[in-house]
């Protein structure tokens, strides 16, 4: 007898889909339906309690979804999930997406092993993200935007922030300005560099694509990209890191060098790690509200979970925070 198991493959989609789509939700796309429809009629198959049973099963569980579960940042934003999944008598799975279509945190989406997911995490598909919206899972993306009913957002103004550190080095003198950017594929990364070329380009500076330099985000990203654009020998007048961690690797670099920072050249970070407050010298970041906008997002998932209207998009503010790598350019 075919179970729909043999009907979700079949079809060529996930069990949880083909649950919903043969019990009529209106979460499954028309083109779904009919092709879990045919694969049933195919197989002869009878509908057990199996599809209900799993439309109402409650696990009492969020998962928040990271690229990366390592690292200062991330500490803040766990906690401030943590302690609103904590206050709603609920529990919290964190993963990474390691793996990403084939990782176990796919599999608390697709086969609804949680009752809601918050998502940082871009090897996360924006296609494998929407389909798991319409299996009824309420999901928080907090590092993109995507136009779907089920999806909701809840993201930090990087262009803002960018543009505010570039902006920042300019108004202290510096008019040749590098980027040491985060992973090319991530949308926090991009929006910064998008603040940092608005920035030059209202205040009429050029972008030298040689001091565009690729990291990733960690230490030791910041200090490879930081012995290149050593190498090259003719320095900027300040750099923007795209976040704390690699300025930090920078600052090991630049020591290695006997280059002083910020009297021979003058730095911004983005994050506003705790380490940031503590290395020589103390870091001028842009500080992310990182507890705040885990909290808001595990909010709104509870918010969703008890059939509340809520908006789809909320954006957070930066704030500059002056400390001592950026000092005014000597003439």
């Amino acid at each position: 007898m075919a179970t729909i198991k043999d009907v979700a493959k079949l079809a060529g989609v996930a069990i949880s889909t083909a649950s919903y789509a043969l019990n009529n939700s209106d979460r499954i796309s028309a083109a779904t339906k009919q092709k879990v429809e045919a694969a049933a009629k195919t197989l002869n198959y009878k509908k057990n309690g199996f599809a209900s049973d799993l439309k109402r099963t409650k696990t009492n569980t969020i998962a928040l979804i990271l690229s990366d579960l390592s690292g200062p940042f991330y500490s803040e934003l766990i906690k401030g999930v943590q302690d609103v999944t904590s206050a709603n008598n609920y529990d919290l799975i964190a993963c990474n997406s390691i793996g990403g279509a084939q990782s176990t945190a796919v599999k608390f989406l697709t086969e609804k092993r949680v009752d809601g997911a918050i998502i940082l995490a871009h090897n996360i598909t924006d296609e494998l993200t929407i389909e798991s919206a319409t299996y009824g899972t309420p999901l928080v993306l907090l590092d993109r935007y995507l136009d779907d009913n089920h999806v909701y957002h809840v993201e930090v103004d990087n262009i803002q922030g960018g543009y505010r550190a570039t902006e920042y080095l300019i108004t202290h003198g510096h008019t040749e300005i590098a980027y040491i950017s985060g992973p090319a594929a991530s949308n926090d990364n991009i929006l910064r560099y998008q603040g940092y070329q608005n920035a030059l380009m209202d205040y009429h500076l050029h972008l030298h694509s040689r001091w565009h330099i690729q990291g990733d985000f960690t230490r030791e990203g910041g200090y490879r990209a930081t012995k290149l654009l050593i190498a090259q020998k003719k320095l900027p007048h300040a750099i923007f890191y795209a976040n704390d961690e690699m300025a930090v690797g920078g600052l090991h670099a630049f020591k290695e060098n006997n280059i002083r920072i910020p009297e021979d050249l003058s730095i911004i970070g983005y994050d506003d790690i705790q380490l940031s407050e503590y290395v020589q010298p103390p870091l001028t970041t842009i500080k992310q509200p990182k507890y705040e906008v885990g909290a808001l997002a595990a909010h709104l998932v509870f918010q969703i979970l008890n059939g509340e209207k809520i908006d789809h998009h909320y954006k957070l503010s930066t704030e500059l925070i002056e400390r001592a790598s950026v000092q005014p350019r000597k003439s």
